[in-house]
């Protein structure tokens, strides 16, 4: 700081809107953000270019920036030997992808921070990830500074060896990312092999698959939900329930103020890595509403429930769009150093300085919080025995102890909120957003909550209205600018989104956007050659390489949104083209789909095309007459279906308008009347709840012949 408590270094950063740019905008490096002109300046310099790639919430990005970026000696060094480049993953996925992949190819365990040395020409030749700041920090042979020394050195005394070694990785991320030949369409037996795969890999008594670390893999539970509802293997609904309610019950979960970390550090779910991120808290959401759907439960409805009240409450902008993230690190009150978790942690002592002492006793017992602590002497909360068994340990009702807990967890909101909060990256990502409004659309489809309508409505409008422009659709918007042109992500999660909204509120809008995005996306991403999506757009010299994605990540292949998409737009519109989109596209996956391993959505977009999908109309003489059968469609697991609601008039011609198969139904006997489809051949109509909820229970199965039980797990994975 200088002596009039300004910055004492300002970069080229300042003018970004990145949060996590920002976070560096006074470093002593001289960052250049990414784009033509550091490039231009490395090659007129004849500098390599030293990139740095993390995120906001990442804590070994902060770290690394305490420890080396804003050291005086290493900046110094950096900005005579380099021209440094600071991307957000999360604003340049596509920049991310293919220095992620040469970070593998270059020997080295993927990771954030990201540190790559580029040639002039964006060709990497070292790559890593979290360096510290000198030889023997943390343990380390060598730090930061003599690694750069002797890249430095390297290329300014051998520079046809480096140019040899960026040359030969870049022709390996070209090899790796041309599109495959398209193959034969995979069937059932891909599906059934990758649910026998999670099968063996399932942890029988936490939930989940494999060990620690664990991640939640929504898109696995996704994946096995459809097996569970196409085959009945009741394995498949053991796998999906087991891991949904030890995670509810785990320490990934926020049992104060709802919604889920990133993942856990242990098998048990028991101690997170706490940042909380907006695309995993959208696919959990819709995970338990899944799961609730299937087994009826209230409290995966309830959790749910919380985790779109948590990001409705802490995670949604003003103008309507939803926040990224926010950090695992928080200062304890009165301090200045961040702690991992200490926003979310506590001690007993804290507990009877909030509660009364039955209270306070009740929730350390309850939620496992001890004296000792499972996190540097604070506990993190976490259920490790049934509410009955609590109770009797207590001598009170389990109603008793469910009332205490409730009011103590209300109490303790309160007293959380005083505590230094942790950073929130309030930049708004395209991609991110269609995922939510996904979430709080099926929400309030299932749950009947008008509120999640409004939430999911209100995001939409700002995505379509200050993120659209044209073709191109913006990844993020931040103060009111945008930044970085939309990925395929980008376009396939907001036209899911879109779809889901359509579903959920019935105005015929968000069908139309839709329909236009998906053309938008056709333009700029398809790869009319082979089928499926290319990640980045055609003629975009700012990356080595095109990728096209199928595996699902912590976010889902942008390419099974995509094709899951297409299934559902020709369900809608009746154009075969979309169907036939679709199918060139898994054609074109078809050695992923088969492998098996990490592409559990497109799967299910392989279980949509193989299906018979529902087409459920419910024809209505006023807004809400239909609300008896409506609550019939709420609890059905219907994944394969569309779903249409219109009232006679004016609404059902605008909505026949773009799907035709409404444009013959009509109210019968003077009540709603719901009609049920499969590939055009219809059910009885009916305007009976009960006749209804019959009708959309028959399943047709994945295989003619039933396969054998999903086989136990394997022991010790």
């Amino acid at each position: 700081m200088t002596p009039e408590g300004g910055p004492r270094f300002t970069n080229r950063l300042i003018a970004e809107t990145s949060p996590y740019l920002l976070q560096h905008a006074h470093n002593p490096v001289n960052w250049f953000p990414w784009g033509d002109a550091a490039f231009e300046r490395a090659r007129r310099d004849n500098r390599p270019v030293l990139l740095s790639v993390g995120y906001s919430t990442c804590h070994w990005c902060h770290v690394m920036e305490r420890e080396s970026f804003e050291d005086l000696e290493i900046a110094r060094f950096i900005n005579e030997h380099f021209v440094a480049i600071k991307v957000d993953r999360e604003e340049r996925p596509d920049v991310d992808a293919v220095y992620m992949n040469a970070v593998h190819l270059l020997g080295s365990r993927g990771g954030w921070p990201m540190t790559v040395v580029l040639t002039p020409q964006r060709q990497p030749f070292f790559a890593g990830t979290y360096f510290p700041a000198r030889d023997g920090d943390r343990g380390a042979h060598k730090g930061l500074l003599t690694i750069l020394g002797e890249l430095a050195d390297l290329y300014r005394t051998d520079p046809e060896r480096v140019v040899a070694t960026a040359r030969r990785v870049t022709e390996r991320l070209q090899a790796e990312a041309a599109p495959a030949r398209p193959g034969d369409l995979a069937g059932p037996d891909a599906i059934r092999a990758a649910v026998v795969n999670l099968a063996r890999r399932f942890d029988p008594v936490n939930g989940g698959f494999g060990g620690a670390p664990k991640f939640p893999t929504p898109s696995n539970l996704a994946l096995v939900a459809r097996y569970f509802h196409r085959t009945q293997d009741p394995q498949a609904l053991t796998i999906l329930a087991r891991t949904l309610e030890k995670m509810a019950a785990g320490g990934i979960y926020d049992h104060v103020g709802g919604g889920f970390h990133r993942y856990a550090t242990d098998a048990a779910w028991g101690v997170p890595h706490f940042e909380k991120m907006l695309y995993d808290n959208a696919q959990l959401a819709v995970a338990y509403l899944d799961g609730y759907q299937l087994t009826g439960r209230a409290d995966f409805a309830g959790v749910a429930r919380e985790t779109l009240d948590y990001v409705a409450r802490e995670m949604t902008d003003a103008t309507g769009g939803f926040h990224s993230a926010t950090d695992a690190d928080s200062p304890a009150p009165g301090g200045d150093e961040p702690e991992e978790g200490r926003f979310f942690t506590w001690t007993p002592a804290e507990l009877r300085a909030a509660l009364d002492p039955e209270a306070a006793r009740a929730f350390a017992a309850y939620y496992g919080v001890t004296e000792r602590g499972n996190l540097d002497g604070r506990s993190v909360l976490h259920v490790g025995a049934p509410l009955a068994s609590v109770a009797a340990t207590l001598g009170v009702t389990p109603a008793q102890l469910d009332a205490t807990l409730g009011a103590a967890r209300a109490t303790l909101f309160d007293v959380r909120a005083r505590r230094p909060p942790p950073l929130r990256d309030d930049k708004i990502i395209a991609a991110w957003n269609g995922l939510m409004i996904s979430a709080f659309a099926r929400g309030a489809a299932v749950l009947g909550e008008p509120r999640y309508l409004e939430r999911a409505t209100a995001a939409a409008e700002h995505v379509i209205g200050r993120m659209l422009d044209g073709d191109l659709l913006a990844r993020t918007w931040n103060d009111g600018r945008t930044r970085s042109a939309g990925v395929l992500d980008d376009y396939a999660f907001v036209a899911q989104g879109l779809l889901d909204l359509y579903e959920a509120g019935h105005d015929v809008r968000w069908l139309r956007e839709a329909i236009t995005l998906q053309a938008a996306m056709d333009r700029r991403f398809l790869d009319a050659a082979n089928g499926g999506y290319f990640s980045t757009p055609a003629g975009d010299a700012g990356v080595l390489t095109r990728e096209k994605p199928d595996y699902d990540g912590a976010e889902p292949s942008g390419n099974a949104v995509a094709l899951l998409n297409l299934l559902r737009l020709e369900e809608f519109t009746g154009d075969d083209a979309y169907r036939q989109a679709a199918e060139r596209g898994l054609r074109a996956f078809s050695r992923s789909l088969t492998r098996g391993g990490g592409v559990s959505l497109m799967l299910c977009a392989l279980d949509y095309l193989l299906d018979r999908p529902l087409e459920v109309v419910i024809v209505s003489v006023a807004p809400g007459a239909g609300a008896a059968l409506d609550a019939a469609l709420r609890t059905s697991y219907l994944p394969n279906r569309i779903v249409v609601q219109a009232t006679e008039g004016e609404d059902l011609a605008r909505q026949a308008a773009l799907v035709p198969l409404v444009a013959d139904k009509r109210v019968l006997s003077g009540r709603a009347t719901a009609f049920v489809c499969r590939g055009r051949v219809c059910e009885q109509p009916t305007g009976d709840p009960g006749q209804l909820a019959a009708q959309l229970a028959k399943t047709e199965p994945l295989f003619e012949v039933a396969p054998a039980p999903l086989p136990a797990p394997v022991r010790g994975r």
